[in-house]
This record gives structure tokens, sequence and C-alpha cells, in this order.
């Protein structure tokens, strides 16, 4: 009797063998297609952004993006939910301290388009700023927690709260769209001006 031949394998086991490498490929395929996504929609917004322009972008067919996304709106979410991500993995959900601005300086110098799609544009896209309503809403509630350490509880916590979240974020916008000046000092200047609002709330 002949000894079965090493390299040959059952289809069943080939098939096997070679599923996971397939799922590989194609998570690469996608990851490719955000990233490609992403800086398009950052360069001109989602209404004037089209599949071709993605596709371009990606060098792929618009078929190829079909495979992946069913539509442009699958896309976009696709994207902003990946940047969502990413920005809770770098900067934690449910704490502010003295770690919170670095680490969103971090985020937005790995991604920056991802973190001008959260924070500037998604938030103008009638079909999209309910998640970024929900990231505000959370941000502000960690802030009110944080801040009721130092601030008393009444209006001026309740302003402190609302805005510090949100000047964080255009600070660090603005600190982008500058070309990300003095990044070692960087994370210092937006805490004291920080700061600054925290004192401006205290009675």
């Amino acid at each position: 009797m002949s000894n079965p031949d090493p390299d040959s394998a059952p289809p069943e086991t080939a098939a096997a063998q070679q599923a996971p490498v397939r799922r590989l490929r194609r998570a690469e395929r996608r990851e490719q297609i955000l990233d490609a996504a992403t800086r398009a929609f950052a360069r001109a917004g989602y209404a004037a952004t089209g599949l071709d322009d993605v596709a371009a972008e990606a060098s792929l067919t618009r078929a190829m993006l079909y495979r992946h996304f069913e539509s442009k709106a699958d896309l976009y979410r696709a994207v902003l939910d990946r940047a969502c991500v990413r920005l809770a993995e770098a900067t934690g959900t449910d704490d502010f301290d003295e770690n919170t601005i670095p680490a969103l300086l971090r985020a937005a110098t790995a991604d920056p388009d991802g973190f001008r799609l959260l924070f500037r544009y998604a938030a103008r896209e009638p079909d999209f700023h309910e998640l970024i309503d929900s990231i505000t809403a959370a941000s502000r509630e960690v802030a009110r927690l944080n801040l009721a350490r130092r601030i008393p509880a009444g209006p001026w916590l309740d302003w402190a709260a609302n805005l510090i979240p949100t000047f964080t974020i255009e600070a660090v916008i603005a600190w982008l769209d500058a070309g990300r000046p003095d990044p070692g000092q960087a994370a210092d200047r937006i805490t004291q001006a920080v700061h600054g609002v925290m004192a401006a709330a205290q009675p």
C-alpha cells in the first residue's frame, strides 16, 4: 500500500487551511477601503464625496467597494465607528485627568482625518449627527463628574461641564490645522487654557 502524499490534503482540509487566509485578506482590504474613505471624506465632506472618489483613493473599482459596504452611508458610518473605537482606546471613556489631553493629542496625531471627521464634519450631517451627540453627551457627563470635585454644584458647574469638552476638542482641531506646533508642549498649553475655564467657573 502506498503512503499518502504528505503534500496533498483532502479538499475539506485544504479549504479549512485556506479560510483564515481569505478572512485576513478581506479584513486587510476592508481596512484599506476605510483608510481611503477617511481621507476622501475628510477632504470634501460626505455630500460631496462619491463612491467613485473613494474607489479612486483606494485604487479599487466601485464594484470592489460594494463587496464590503452596501452604500456610501454604510461606508461613512463604518469610518465614523472606527474613529470612535480608536478614540476610546486612546483616551478611555470614564475619566478626565492629567492624561486625557495628551492622550487626545496622540489620538488626533495618529488619525487626524478620522478625528476631523468625527468632530468637524459628521456633526453637520443630518443622518449622522446623533453619533456625535451621544459622544458629546457622554463627554459632558464625565466632565461634570470630575469637575464636581472642584466646582460647587450650580449653573457655573453646568457651564464648565458643557464648555470644557467642546473647547478641548476645538483646541485639538485648531492645533492640527495650525500644523501641530510644539508637539511636546501642546498638551500643557491646552491644559492651561482648560484650567482657565475651571478658574473662571469658581465662585
